[in-house]
């Protein structure tokens, strides 16, 4: 990732600059010592994660890393209104990528319950996974992605509902995304964090590969707008959070 314009931290904000090639090993090493802190201080961790491709490589990377994964709880910033055993799911995604190896005794927390269709509507989903997140507990980490066109989770910035997920006093843990036109390559109801729960973590990290990416990070780190959904994260002050980029 080359460019003029290189980020620093701020605040609460702290900007890593790896190489691509150690980045994904380097943030599985601090995810694994942060978890095995909360599990010393408090008996268990709580790990939420988002799905999609970018983050196949970091969960091979943390699957291999040894602390106590039995004592582990892995939730979902997000998903897709699909049965569990979906093809598209990402709790499959993170029973095939993350939950193998020495990882194996981590115990997910599905958002979508059902292994079969038909499902219930996915508002009534987004019922039952609140109180599935809920139940989980407080994320000592929780993994964010960010695409080209600044969405993070599935607040993506042409989400009817997006003025409702994206408002700190909405008390509402997950909420139903139903988009006009969803992408291509997964057209499907989704549902997610709101920006309020996944504020509520303890740590939030970022990593972000990819020039394109780089110049949405740019915009976002000016001012917080729906328009770029990911700004909303990176322009507060509640939560601490981890840019890694590669570089």
């Amino acid at each position: 990732m080359t460019s003029a314009w290189h980020p620093e931290s701020r605040g609460t904000l702290t900007v890593h600059t790896v190489n691509p090639a150690e980045l994904n090993v380097r943030l599985a090493q601090d995810i694994a010592q942060r978890l095995a802190a909360a599990i010393q201080a408090r008996g268990l961790a709580v790990l939420s994660v988002s799905g999609g491709k970018s983050p196949v490589a970091l969960f091979e990377a943390l699957r291999v890393i040894d602390i106590d994964w039995s004592r582990v709880r892995i939730t979902l910033v997000d998903e897709r209104c699909v049965p569990r055993s979906h093809p598209d799911s990402n709790a499959l995604l993170v029973q095939t990528h993350l939950l193998q190896d020495l990882a194996a005794k981590g115990q997910l927390v599905f958002m979508v319950a059902s292994t079969a269709a038909p499902l219930d509507t996915p508002a009534t989903l987004a019922k039952a996974a609140s109180l599935a997140l809920t139940a989980a507990g407080v994320a000592d980490v929780l993994v964010l992605g960010m695409g080209a066109d600044g969405h993070t989770a599935s607040l993506f910035p042409e989400a009817p509902n997006l003025t409702d997920a994206l408002d700190l006093r909405n008390t509402q843990t997950c909420v139903a995304i139903e988009l006009a036109h969803p992408p291509a390559n997964a057209p499907y109801a989704r549902i997610t964090q709101t920006l309020a729960q996944i504020l509520s973590a303890r740590h939030i990290v970022l990593p972000l590969f990819g020039t394109d990416k780089l110049n949405t990070l740019q915009q976002a780190w000016k001012q917080a707008t729906p328009a770029l959904p990911i700004s909303c994260v990176l322009q507060q002050t509640q939560t601490p959070v981890a840019l890694w980029l590669a570089n």
